[in-house]
Formats: C-alpha cells, sequence, structure tokens
C-alpha cells in the first residue's frame, strides 16, 4: 500500500488545560468490505466531497462479525414485524400498550449525588466537586423473575443502510455500519439520543469506499414501535442527525492520537452522559484475528461537550491491554479486563462500568467511580466476589468476574419493569443474544437466558445495545447483522 500523508493532530488551547487530546482527522479507506449491496457499488448520485489523506491500515475491519457468516447470503426481508422467525409468544400475552419512553431511568433507593460538571483534567482533577458519601445501599431488589428466556422478541425496521427508512447512504454516505450503541444526552431542553457506530463504509465505487472509524446519529423518537427516524446531518449543528463534514457525509468523530505504533480501528463500546456532558468509551484495535477475536492497544475515554459533535481524548485514562501495547505507558494488570464493556447508572451517586477483555471469548467484571470523577482512573472501585464480595480502590487487577465468559459486546440498564439490573451481550462462538438479571450491579447474576438465536437471523447477529427510553414491559434494542453490515431495531416484550 503507498504511504499517506500523516493525520494532523491539533490539541486545542481550551482541550490542553482539560487533559484532552482533540485529534482531527478521517479514517484510511479498507483495503475489503462487506459492500454486498448494490446500492452501494454505483457511483453517487453526485460528486462525493474530498476525502483527506488518509493513514496506511493494516487489515480490514472484520474482526468483530461472527464465524462461519456468508458475505453474500440474502438480506432479510425485514418489515414491522417477523415473528414467525421467533418462538410464538404464549396466547393472550402480547402486550401491545403504547410506548411511553423514560429516559435516565434509575433504581428506587436513596436519591443519586446531583453530579456538577464533570471536572476539567484528565488524571488528578484538582477542580472537582468534593466526593459526597455515597448513599446507603438499598436493601437487595426481588429475586429474578422466573425467566425471561424466550420472550416474545421481533424485528422493528432497519436503522441503516441502503434499505432503511433513514436512506443513510443517500443522506450520510453510510452504506454499511455496525454496534450503534445508544444513550440519553441528558439534555433536558434538547432530550436526544445519541447512537455511535463503529466502521462505517459509503460508496464502495469511490475510491477508499469512504471508510470511517465511527460515527454518530441522533434521534428524538419517542416512539420506536416504528423504528428510529434520524434527521438531516446539519453542518455545525450539534442537534441535528448527524455530525458531518458536509451534507450528506457523516463524519468520523473520535479520531487517532497515535499513541499506538499499530492500529487498525477505533472502535466504540460504550457511552453515557453526566449532566450534559457526553462520554464514550472506545477501543483502540492493534490486530484483528479470525471471526470474532481481535487484540487491542488500549481503551480510553473520549467527552464532548457539545452534543457529541465534538470529541476530546483524555491521556490518563489509557488502559493498555499489555505491557508492550504502547512505548511509554505503564501496564497496569487488569485493564486487560477492561478493554471493552457498558455503562450503567447506579442509584447511589457512581457509574458503574462493566469490562470485558478484547474480543468475545471473556469474562465480565465490573468497577465503579462517582459520577463527577469519571475521568479519574485512581478513583475507580473493582468488586472482587472473593469472601462475600468488597470494592477495592484503584486496583483493576483485583476485579473477578461478576460473571462468566464467552461475552461478546454488552449494554447494561436498570429495569424498572423487572425492577432488576439487565444485561444484553451476545455469547460468544454461538454468538446467541442472551440476558442476565441481578438485584444489584454486582449480582448474584442470572443464569443466561436467550433472547434470539443466531439461526433465526440470516447471516448472523452481534452487539445488542439496549435502547435508554425502553420502559415498562418493552425492551427495545439495537442488533448487529453481519451479512448486511447494518444495523436494525429490535423489541422484546417482557412477560
Amino acid at each position: 500500500m503507498s504511504a499517506f500523508r500523516r493525520i494532523i493532530t491539533v490539541v486545542a488551547a481550551s482541550a490542553a488545560a482539560a487533559g484532552l487530546v482533540v485529534a482531527v482527522g478521517f479514517a484510511p479507506p479498507a483495503s475489503a468490505t462487506p459492500c454486498s449491496a448494490p446500492e452501494a457499488n454505483v457511483p453517487p448520485p453526485a460528486a462525493p466531497p474530498a476525502m483527506p489523506a488518509p493513514a496506511p491500515i493494516v487489515e480490514p475491519p472484520t474482526g468483530r462479525r461472527p464465524s462461519n457468516a456468508n458475505d453474500h447470503a440474502p438480506l432479510p426481508k425485514l418489515g414491522p414485524l417477523i415473528a414467525s422467525l421467533f418462538k410464538p409468544a404464549a396466547p393472550n400475552t402480547r402486550y401491545a400498550a403504547p410506548l411511553h419512553p423514560q429516559a435516565e431511568v434509575v433504581p428506587p433507593g436513596p436519591n443519586p449525588v446531583v453530579p456538577g460538571q464533570p471536572p476539567n483534567a484528565g488524571q488528578l482533577v484538582p477542580n472537582a466537586l468534593p466526593v459526597q458519601p455515597p448513599a446507603p445501599r438499598p436493601e437487595p431488589g426481588p429475586p429474578p423473575p422466573a425467566s425471561i428466556a424466550g420472550a416474545p422478541t421481533s424485528l422493528v425496521e432497519w436503522v441503516t443502510g441502503p434499505n432503511s427508512p433513514n436512506k443513510t447512504l443517500q443522506r450520510f454516505g453510510i452504506s454499511g455500519t455496525d454496534l450503534g450503541i445508544p444513550w440519553d444526552n441528558g439534555d433536558p431542553a434538547r432530550p436526544q439520543v445519541l447512537m455511535a457506530f463503529g466502521d462505517s463504509f459509503g460508496y464502495c465505487s469511490v475510491k477508499g469506499q469512504q471508510w470511517r472509524y465511527n460515527i454518530l446519529f441522533r434521534s428524538s423518537d419517542h416512539d420506536l414501535s416504528h423504528g428510529i427516524h434520524v434527521a438531516d446531518g446539519v453542518p455545525n449543528d450539534k442537534y441535528s442527525g448527524s455530525p458531518v463534514w458536509t451534507t450528506g457525509l457523516a463524519k468520523q468523530v473520535v479520531n487517532t492520537i497515535h499513541r499506538a505504533p499499530h492500529e487498525t480501528g477505533i472502535i466504540p463500546t460504550a457511552a453515557i452522559s453526566i449532566g450534559k456532558t457526553q462520554y464514550m468509551n472506545y477501543m483502540s484495535i492493534r490486530k484483528w484475528g479470525r471471526d470474532g477475536e481481535w487484540t487491542t492497544n488500549y481503551s480510553a475515554l473520549a467527552r464532548s461537550l457539545d452534543n457529541g459533535q465534538s470529541w476530546g481524548i483524555y491521556p490518563g485514562t489509557i488502559r493498555a491491554a499489555s505491557p508492550d501495547a504502547i512505548p511509554g505507558t505503564n501496564f497496569v494488570p487488569g485493564n486487560e479486563n477492561f478493554q471493552m464493556g457498558a455503562f450503567m447508572r447506579g442509584n447511589d451517586g457512581y457509574l458503574y462500568s462493566f469490562g470485558t477483555p478484547s474480543g468475545r471469548s471473556g469474562a465480565a467484571h465490573l468497577s465503579r467511580v462517582p459520577q463527577n470523577f469519571v475521568p479519574d482512573l485512581t478513583k475507580y472501585e473493582y468488586w472482587n466476589g472473593d469472601g462475600g464480595g468488597h470494592w477495592v480502590p484503584n486496583n483493576p487487577g483485583a476485579a473477578t468476574p461478576v460473571f462468566p465468559g464467552p461475552v461478546g459486546e454488552m449494554s447494561a440498564q436498570y429495569n424498572s419493569y423487572l425492577q432488576q439490573y439487565l444485561v444484553l451481550y451476545s455469547n460468544g462462538g454461538s454468538n446467541d443474544v442472551v440476558a442476565r438479571t441481578a438485584p444489584a450491579p454486582q449480582g448474584p447474576w442470572s443464569p443466561e437466558q436467550p433472547l434470539v438465536s443466531s439461526f433465526q437471523m440470516p447471516g448472523g447477529i452481534y452487539a445488542p445495545m439496549i435502547h435508554p427510553w425502553s420502559s415498562g414491559r418493552d425492551l427495545y434494542f439495537n442488533l448487529s447483522l453481519w451479512s448486511a453490515y447494518d444495523v436494525v431495531l429490535m423489541h422484546t416484550v417482557l412477560p
């Protein structure tokens, strides 16, 4: 591959004062892509905007997809419901009440510590608000429900892709993407759900196939029964449907900071708002292996103060995955178990952060941090289940699994209907969508409860991402399809 001009890295003065690195650049082209949709292989309706010179790529971004998937599998026919693909509901158990979303649902109990403006330092946070003593832990809730396994689940609609109502190829230059990690933006005046996507492709006939490491969409939909609607992207409008370079081309939002000698991806894994400040955890990909296997350089936190329009990265939040991953960075044992994960807000002033190693074979671990100290790794505590269980400060190596692997891409939420904490993930080799429930973030967690079998969806599935405005018996989640390499919205009716 010919050499490319190095991405320009700009460190803004204000960001430097906050310990943030703001990287300005674009993603490299992919050498192989899942561009099977005919629409993606024809010339775009107008000459696409010129893409700035990218950095080289070592391998194509294929590692997150399940094994034995067929690139040439036919795209599924997605009507409003495809209940015939799923276990049918028992008579008179179908729930059809309208959706009443409840953003930012937290479990009952003492009022959480009200977070102030998040600190502006990456490591030491000298200007942070004082840590409030955590509220007493509430009594454990009811035991896990008898079973939510096999709860009626249906496919609502495409979220992305040439076949989606959002027409993401024509409107955003997105023919293929995955993940769609949704979270509430925490803005009471302009409530929106932001969605972070991974490796994204546009018109495949264009040189480089318009590949971006990641993109972001926004939606204000409160009625999810008809899908997720994304408004047009407007340049410099932080509430429009997507941050865009120009009309018709969604921009890459989190860029490289050039800390790793070998980097082939910058992939979001979790995101949440604290007040109106957005935090995103991402992983720096070192090498893609076989399907479902990959290695990371590190994970880190990015922050946005403008509703996801622009992002800076805290260097102090880098968690190296191995001693040789990041030159000049101290490797802390245990951080290899927090390369991917899921955020979940507690009722006690803490943000809970699940962690897994890179790939889909590891177990889930748990940490927590006061919500006004999210960027300060020294303030994190780690759950150690030995001897009845206790929280260990500032020692990721002390974390023990809260439930075993294989755990693929996961999401987490407190579910007000179940009165339980809920996680969804794809369970490694078979890549079925499974759920677990627990009365507390640290457990005890129920056994895996299957919701969607990989045999029920053509071409393979992964990354079930819970929509934050799910409420009552209606559980909505984004799901990635391997063969289509796009995201759909799913709906489960809890028993």
